[in-house]
């Protein structure tokens, strides 16, 4: 009897073209799952007999409960090397391996200026116009060229979001707790003396940190008051970085202009929520990782955790 693999959310249904699964057989077999189970107790039961899971990172939570309730479960793979979503505790008490894969930064940096363009230049609103035969021309677009672009966090993808701002002719500045002058100067970025001065300074403001005990609520209700009331909010970060009630207050009541969303607190966005109807925001489904190139990363090295796993020598281990 071979193991079961089941792959979680691939919305796409793309994984299994993406990578040679076959290359495990007759070991393991696999299939896709391609609707998010929402419900805890309908997901137990759907991956009760799974010995092998494969997950895109946090869009399915495993917690203490769900690991409780998997019993034939050995091994876990999660596209990326982090996942918050994952009780990696409660995994190792029951005796589940956790592996994790690589992946790049270039997809969610492109998308970030993806966001930022569409929004800045009101492509979505034009785009419609045109194709319902509407205004020929009904909006002022922001342009870049000498604006200011305020990056919360210099990490490897903030580094490379300075480097395209500044092709388009932008200042950059950049906050974080530990960033020091040195380390923004090597990318031609201004350090701000602190959160307050970034806020209050730039026009647009794009979050490129890692969600924390630090960073969980880091932009609330007098954050945001102090964006410029022209100023744009990009987050392809982590929602909770940002207090959502006073994101959706700020823009509603056009404390700031708009904001570029690739997360939110609950993942599929429910439907009716304000971030689908607000028209001063631009939001898409968690696309910041979703790219051919990262796909192929993604499923191709969780094929070669499978097999390293098998063989007694488990790559990319998660603690």
């Amino acid at each position: 009897m071979p193991l079961q693999c089941r792959i979680l959310d691939d919305y796409q249904n793309v994984a299994l073209s993406l990578a040679d699964w076959q290359a495990l057989a007759p070991q393991v077999e696999c299939r896709a799952l391609t609707e998010h189970i929402e419900d805890e107790n309908t997901l137990a039961e759907t991956l009760k007999d799974a010995d092998i899971l494969v997950i895109m990172r946090e869009r399915t939570p495993f917690t203490a409960a769900l690991f409780a309730r998997l019993p034939n479960l050995k091994l876990l793979i999660t596209s990326g090397m982090r996942n918050a979503a994952i009780d990696l505790t409660a995994a190792k008490r029951h005796g589940v391996t956790v592996c994790g894969t690589g992946s790049g930064q270039s997809a969610p940096v492109e998308m970030t200026w993806a966001l930022i363009l569409g929004l800045a230049r009101h492509l979505v609103t034009e785009n419609n116009a045109l194709r319902q035969n509407g205004p020929w021309q009904s909006t002022l677009g922001a342009g870049l060229s000498g604006k200011r672009l305020g990056l919360l966090g210099l990490g490897k993808i903030g580094q490379k979001m300075a480097h395209i701002a500044q092709a388009f002719g932008m200042d950059v500045c950049a906050w974080s707790q530990n960033l020091t002058a040195e380390r923004a100067a090597e990318h031609g970025v201004t350090l701000c003396a602190s959160k307050q001065e970034l806020l209050q300074t730039s026009d647009v403001v794009s979050i490129h940190l890692v969600l924390g005990e630090r960073t969980r609520g880091l932009l609330g209700v007098s954050e945001l008051a102090q964006m410029k009331p022209s100023a744009l909010l990009i987050n392809t970060s982590r929602a909770a970085i940002v207090d959502q009630p006073a994101l959706i207050d700020a823009l509603q009541r056009g404390v700031i202009a708009g904001a570029g969303l690739d997360v939110f607190d609950a993942e599929p966005l429910p439907a009716g929520h304000a971030f689908r109807t607000l028209p001063n925001v631009l939001a898409t489904p968690h696309l910041g990782y979703v790219s051919d190139g990262n796909y192929q990363v993604y499923f191709r090295e969780a094929v070669e955790d499978i097999q390293a796993f098998l063989a007694g020598k488990p790559l990319r281990i998660l603690e």
